[in-house]
């Protein structure tokens, strides 16, 4: 198959689209080929149905313009580090064979975002090694970065979305399982309490840190290369 430019792995879907859907869709109108992986297909969650989730991706993929999404099926609370869930994710790698991938940021309330951070990792790292699961031509990704969710630290880096931000509240909306209490058989939870609301206005005070509208913060593990100033 055709590479992806970039390939963005979250625990479930929705992960990516609150942590950085401007970016995405800022990527994609300027033509890069962008896919997320959705490591589990949520089943625990207390609101909506895996069916329920699986067609608001497929919305929120149409909207962000993807150009593929997967879904690994792993379990959901059941994200450790083994090497079945390490190669499946090395697998995924070397599939769509990008360039950048991004994870979620290795701090956050939700243990599932903590063990996808982990998990990229280590696949990451495996996918380059020619004699690591051979049968699979290995990929080196050039540059990996993290994303926030629930909790944001100090990023080193940050992308204007100011002009794409009506696309990343388009893809959220997608999600109104999670976000909304469709009927009277739905649960308070975090994300039911004005959660979108929040993450636009972490955005918003991101972008007044850049000098612009909206942003979307990330962190690199390396240190970001500057050619001059």
């Amino acid at each position: 198959m055709t590479p992806v430019d970039i390939l963005v792995f979250g625990a479930h879907p929705d992960d990516a689209e609150i942590g950085m859907g401007g970016t995405i869709a800022k990527a994609a109108k300027a033509g890069r080929r962008i896919a997320i992986c959705d490591l589990t297909q949520a089943e625990l969650s207390s609101n909506g149905t895996v069916e329920l989730r699986q067609q608001e991706a497929a919305e929120a993929s149409q909207v962000l313009q993807l150009a593929e999404r997967s879904n690994l099926k792993l379990p959901d609370r059941g994200l450790y580090m083994t090497k079945d869930i390490i190669d499946a994710v090395t697998r995924e790698i070397r599939r769509l064979r990008p360039s950048i991938v991004f994870a979620p940021y290795w701090q956050d309330r939700h243990p599932d975002h903590v063990a996808c951070s982990s998990i990229v990792d280590q696949a990451v790292f495996n996918a380059k090694l020619r004699n690591y699961m051979p049968e699979h031509e290995p990929v080196t990704v050039s540059w990996c970065y993290y994303y926030f969710i629930n909790d944001t630290y100090e990023p080193n880096s940050a992308v204007d979305v100011s002009e794409v931000y009506e696309l990343k509240t388009a893809a959220l909306s997608a999600y109104r399982s999670q976000f909304e209490k469709l009927d009277s058989s739905y649960v308070d939870t975090p994300l039911n309490q004005a959660y979108v609301s929040r993450v636009e206005a972490r955005d918003h005070l991101m972008g007044q840190k850049i000098g612009v509208r909206y942003a979307e913060g990330f962190v690199s593990k390396l240190p970001l290369k500057i050619d001059v100033f």
